[in-house]
């Protein structure tokens, strides 16, 4: 009895751990729960949103301190371009990760629905900051925002999209002094003390006080969107005499006759008068001037999130709304067309290099510091809502969005990715109902009108795209007019688009990119990534 006693507790101690080995496999449980929680923790995102800067004219030329600590220690997309070449479309189809005719943005108007109640109501509710906030990001915006926001219209400065924590947004356009901002809500006067009011140098301060503040608990999504390189070109004090000798390029498409393009580009005078060619070079210098305070904001930004020791698992991106032209087919400055100069944008990704140390834990797409890797993927403003979400941890079979995560770009040894041959670009022209004072003679319709009566945009300014670099580097665009115009570009014999070729290519061509356009102009969600996905056989190019 006695000796079967002993043999049962003897059993017992050989299942049950003792006291002290116990503890050392809950402390082991418990270390690897951490480093597991640490790895599963999504990465932190900064989106810098410049304002109308270009890639195609020297745009990044400036911009050092940021080329050297996104560009060079991360990823550039050569091939990166808006949907829309407007910006309160294009901020809207970054916001949403739709195409214009999906999220119904048309132009910078209130009519055309920039920042209006319907955008309220509607796609601005499940726009990227909503998925964010359910994903508990913290999330801080502080810049412009959309051209119409603030106004009385659109629900004055009281009104603050869904899914921002911190909001510091500017009333209207890009100022940099004398603006009105909505602080939480709270309208905030400010006046042209540099120290205090340009508006560059406030937002990179507010978004550091908010790096002091957040909690080092949860992941953190800030966007900053400065007013430069945008008009009125107001560069800080320290910066008003660099690049008194820079010129505009003169090269390319520059003072070229707009040669069987829509009417809009064979109206301005060639070669342009002295007076147009001054104030476009004016208008160059300047803009360079005022991107060195983004310069400095970036390189203020990285050093702040490297003394918090966050760096290394904090993506962030840099790009623009649009491109922007100064001189090209003799139209002195704007942005609104459809040709490279326009569409094409800076976009860089400096990436997380965090990696799970639990090989059972899926890494996280990471771009591996000092890599400096160009890719060539053409990438729209489509896939950026989709991207931030992926990198949240989102499961993307949610949200109705018309672009797909580009991260397997970035970390392409990590998930498959499906290249995208094709993408859309659409744009609905401005216009006003009586002609320009100062240009009488140029009749209704038509706005943007800049020195020496050359317009920028009209009514009928409108239209759709669909542009391919896969097997050819084409360019097929119709307008919606009554001439029903149509221009076609081979960009590999002819980079800056100087002839219109449709009336030379193979009708079977044309056919093929119609058919294609009218698909992609139609396209929601899902639809929009198949149809990207699939790239024909076009004849009759050379």
């Amino acid at each position: 009895m006695a000796s079967s006693e002993a043999r049962t507790r003897q059993k017992k101690r050989q299942r049950t751990p003792n006291g002290g080995v116990r503890a050392a496999l809950f402390l082991a449980l418990f270390t690897c729960t951490l480093r597991c929680s640490e790895c599963e923790k999504p990465s932190n995102i900064v989106l810098i949103l410049a304002d109308d800067q270009d890639v195609y004219l020297g745009g990044m030329t400036p911009m050092k301190k940021t080329k050297a600590l996104i560009g060079d220690a991360g990823a550039t997309f050569s091939n990166a371009f808006t949907a829309t070449p407007l910006c309160c479309p294009s901020r809207s189809s970054i916001l949403t990760g739709q195409y214009p005719h999906n999220h119904s943005v048309r132009n910078n108007s209130l009519d055309g629905n920039c920042s209006s109640p319907l955008w309220q109501k509607g796609p601005e509710t499940t726009a990227f900051p909503v998925y964010l906030s359910k994903q508990h990001y913290q999330t801080f915006y502080a810049g412009k925002y959309l051209n119409q926001y603030g106004k009385k219209e659109t629900g004055n400065v009281g009104y603050v999209p869904p899914g921002w924590d911190q909001w510091h947004a500017l009333m209207g356009n890009s100022q940099y002094y004398n603006y009105t901002l909505s602080v939480n809500g709270k309208e905030e006067q400010h006046g042209d003390n540099y120290e205090k009011d340009y508006l560059t140098d406030l937002i990179l301060n507010r978004s550091l006080h908010f790096l002091d503040d957040r909690s080092p608990q949860r992941p953190f999504f800030i966007m900053l969107s400065p007013p430069a390189p945008h008009s009125p070109w107001t560069a800080a004090p320290q910066y008003e005499k660099n690049f008194t000798d820079v010129k505009a390029p003169r090269d390319g498409s520059f003072d070229k006759p707009g040669k069987d393009k829509h009417w809009l580009l064979r109206q301005p005078s060639n070669p342009m008068p002295s007076t147009s060619l001054n104030f476009l070079d004016n208008a160059y210098r300047k803009r360079w001037q005022t991107l060195l305070s983004v310069d400095d904001m970036v390189e203020a930004l990285v050093k702040k999130l490297e003394e918090l020791k966050v760096l290394n698992n904090t993506y962030i991106f840099y790009t623009s709304d649009n491109g922007y032209h100064t001189g090209q087919f003799s139209l002195p400055i704007d942005k609104r067309q459809l040709y490279d100069f326009d569409i094409r944008i800076p976009l860089m990704v400096r990436g997380s290099i965090y990696l799970s140390i639990n090989p059972l834990i899926i890494h996280q797409p990471h771009i591996h510091p000092c890599s400096h890797s160009t890719f060539p993927s053409i990438l729209t403003y489509v896939y950026l809502a989709p991207t931030f979400l992926d990198i949240s941890g989102l499961n993307l079979s949610f949200v109705n969005m018309d672009g797909q995560s580009f991260l397997s770009q970035m970390a392409p040894e990590l998930r498959n990715g499906t290249a995208r041959p094709y993408f859309l670009v659409e744009y609905t022209g401005e216009g006003h109902l009586d002609p320009d004072p100062a240009c009488p003679k140029l009749g209704p319709g038509l706005s943007q009108c800049f020195p020496d009566c050359v317009c920028e945009d009209a009514y009928n300014n409108t239209y759709a795209c669909v542009r391919t670099l896969a097997e050819h580097n084409l360019q097929y665009c119709e307008f919606a007019d009554t001439e029903s115009f149509v221009e076609v570009y081979n960009l590999t014999s002819d980079p800056h688009q100087l002839e219109n070729i449709v009336k030379k290519v193979d009708p079977t061509l044309l056919q093929a990119m119609n058919q294609r356009l009218i698909k992609l102009q139609s396209c929601e969600g899902d639809s929009c990534r198949v149809l990207t996905q699939f790239s024909p056989r076009f004849p009759g190019v050379g």
